[in-house]
């Protein structure tokens, strides 16, 4: 079975260095798709001002290093709205979080058996602090968790995101 074509969404990463960061991970394991919400910062936010698009590039720009041209990237007003969609649409949602209790949470490294069979997964990635709010999470359909074997509960949000790349994108 083929792998699931994976959408990212990035839903209220606050650092453009992040953001850039990811884009640059993604685009590096194939992905083309990124939806951006909430507060994560993205030049393609309807209305926002050219000035401070041309800041968002640039500083996005620094650690993307071009995957911000070569992507396609939205922003959408209403994330649940959008998630509620994909999911009648038969996306599977997917969410990277960790230090939760929830059925629903499993290792990564059972990421493609817990996907097969699907042909599209919507993998939400939240805030670097707080994660993935609550009123998401009710919508998700599995949450992948990296197992901490260190001191530290978690990895930061590009890191982890990388991780979560490798093993939904190439990982065997």
């Amino acid at each position: 079975m083929s792998d699931p074509e994976v959408v990212l969404v990035l839903h209220n990463i606050r650092s453009t260095y992040n953001v850039g960061a990811i884009l640059r991970t993604f685009e590096g394991f194939g992905g083309t798709s990124v939806v951006c919400s909430g507060f994560t910062p993205c030049s393609a936010r309807p209305g926002i001002l050219p000035h401070l698009a041309e800041k968002l590039d640039r500083q996005i720009g620094k650690t993307a290093l071009g995957a911000e041209k070569t992507l396609s990237v939205a922003f959408i007003d209403d994330i649940l709205e959008f998630l509620s969609s994909e999911k009648a649409a038969g996306s599977v949602l997917v969410g990277l979080e960790n230090n939760i209790a929830d059925s629903r949470v499993r290792p990564l490294s059972s990421c493609k058996e817990a996907l097969d069979g699907a042909s599209r997964a919507i993998l939400v990635v939240g805030e670097e602090v707080d994660g993935i709010s609550k009123e998401i999470l009710e919508l998700l359909d599995v949450i992948f968790e990296i197992p901490m074997k260190g001191s530290k509960e978690s990895f930061n949000v590009s890191v982890a995101t990388g991780v979560a790349f490798y093993e939904l994108m190439e990982g065997e």
